[in-house]
């Protein structure tokens, strides 16, 4: 059996190294990416007319009524505030520091 070397100056299991820093930092990119764009089409998708006149609400006239309603509206797009927020603190935070 042979040992896996360390490199110099950094102890068994404390940082990031070789195919784990790169997969580091795809899953930080990532995620930063997905909720931008799940952030950017909460807050847009509430206000356009595909978000009332589909066929997934057709058959329910009360449940068209609640999402129709201002209120939610601007809630979801809070929301989507609120998510592109969280992925742009991320990738500006993000550091190649310690495992966890």
């Amino acid at each position: 059996m042979t040992a896996v070397e360390i490199p110099p100056g950094h102890s068994e299991g404390s940082r990031y190294v070789g195919f784990e820093l790169w997969l580091h930092r795809v899953t930080v990119l990532m995620f930063g990416l997905v909720c931008a764009i799940v952030g950017v089409l909460l807050v847009i998708l509430p206000w356009r007319a595909e978000w009332t006149d589909n066929h997934l609400l057709a058959a329910s006239p009360g449940l068209r009524a609640l999402v129709a309603n201002g209120f939610v509206r601007g809630i979801c797009s809070g929301l989507g505030i609120l998510d592109i927020w969280i992925g742009f603190s991320e990738a500006l935070h993000y550091h190649e520091g310690k495992r966890p």
